[in-house]
């Protein structure tokens, strides 16, 4: 599939960097193609950022099939901009179509066009230290007879925009609140994926827990209401006698995230034992009180690592490590980003230049 570039005549002017906050604005291009049964995917063009039409019946509206990614472009100490991972995003979208039975695609191909696009619209990659250029991947339905089947049209969109430092006062412990009400995905269901309709379910929780006092959620299994899964939209790790222990993805109900893994590779490469299982709210709490649980941090593309100094649980409450960040979490979010804006060489190809 051959992909037309048109590039735009006039560019919009730049936002100041200290006012981008978190997609506020976007770049002056995108990258889009459609698909339908007949032909499969065509028409791959960057063009104008801008509106487009959609018909009212499109099944998107109507039946959720819909997938996104989050990735980042970086500015490196050495004036070049870097990707972090990304086919590892295109693979985990192709996984989400799969199970949604959308159409797949071809992830070398739609990261080809990523990269063109991010070197076209370069000037929008922030040069300073903690911002970055966020890159949003997303898919949907478009085909018009309704009815609950798999849709046979659908368009691919990739999107810019300059994003701030996640922490632009240094990196804070936040406050998490075990919610025992509310479940977020339920074993056989899409919770492993990076499916729009997970997000939806999450807004109203989400709300009320700030509402509380909290920062993000901690989500609970279905089933029993009693194994930690996720904080938020993120993974989360706990270090409980200096090993480092995350819920397993066996139950397919975590989303198998990036930064994750990288925790979890870089971690075993230091010597540091990992542990990938069920750990029940219950014993997280008991290991707090022994004195045992030394760090909590979630991870995440946004903030790569988020501390959490604080987590409540009915009506205990424990607070974690001073409700400083721990070493482990300061050492990872240093190794990561280090790597991403090229301040450390890149032994593991995780880092690829394009510009």
């Amino acid at each position: 599939m051959n992909m037309k570039v048109n590039l735009v005549k006039e560019r919009k002017e730049k936002p100041a960097w200290d006012d981008c906050g978190f997609c506020k604005y976007y770049t002056d291009h995108m990258f889009v193609m459609e698909y339908d049964d007949s032909q499969g995917w065509y028409n791959a063009q960057i063009k104008k950022y801008g509106q487009f039409l959609i018909d009212p019946s499109a099944l998107v509206f109507h039946y959720g099939q819909a997938s996104f990614e989050g990735m980042k472009a970086f500015y490196g100490v050495d004036g070049k901009i870097r990707l972090f991972r990304p086919e590892m995003n295109l693979a985990r979208m192709n996984q989400t179509h799969e199970r949604l039975a959308m159409a797949q695609f071809d992830s070398e191909f739609v990261l080809e066009a990523i990269k063109k696009l991010v070197v076209i619209d370069k000037e929008w990659v922030p040069p300073v230290e903690g911002m970055s250029l966020y890159i949003r991947p997303f898919s949907i339905a478009t085909g018009t007879v309704l009815g609950v089947k798999r849709s046979d049209k659908y368009k691919l969109f990739v999107i810019l925009s300059p994003v701030g430092a996640y922490y632009p006062e240094g990196v804070k412990p936040t406050k998490i609140y075990v919610e025992d009400k509310y479940v977020r995905a339920v074993e056989g269901g899409i919770g492993g994926y990076k499916a729009s309709a997970n997000y939806a379910g999450t807004m109203k929780p989400g709300e009320e827990v700030l509402e509380k006092g909290f920062s993000q959620i901690c989500w609970l299994d279905a089933k029993e209401n009693k194994y930690i899964e996720e904080v938020g939209t993120s993974n989360i790790m706990f270090v409980i006698d200096g090993k480092l222990i995350t819920p397993s993805l066996e139950r397919g109900t975590i989303l198998p995230g990036i930064t994750r893994n990288t925790v979890i590779q870089l971690a075993k490469e230091w010597g540091i034992p990992v542990e990938e299982r069920d750990l029940s709210v219950k014993k997280v709490f008991k290991a707090a009180e022994e004195g045992k649980l030394t760090e909590v941090f979630a991870t995440g593309t946004a903030a790569v690592i988020s501390p959490v100094g604080l987590m409540k649980w009915k009506d205990k409450e424990v607070i974690i490590n001073n409700q400083e960040i721990g070493p482990l979490s300061q050492r990872l979010y240093d190794e990561v980003t280090a790597i991403q804006y090229g301040q450390k060489e890149d032994t593991r190809g995780w880092a690829p230049v394009i510009g």
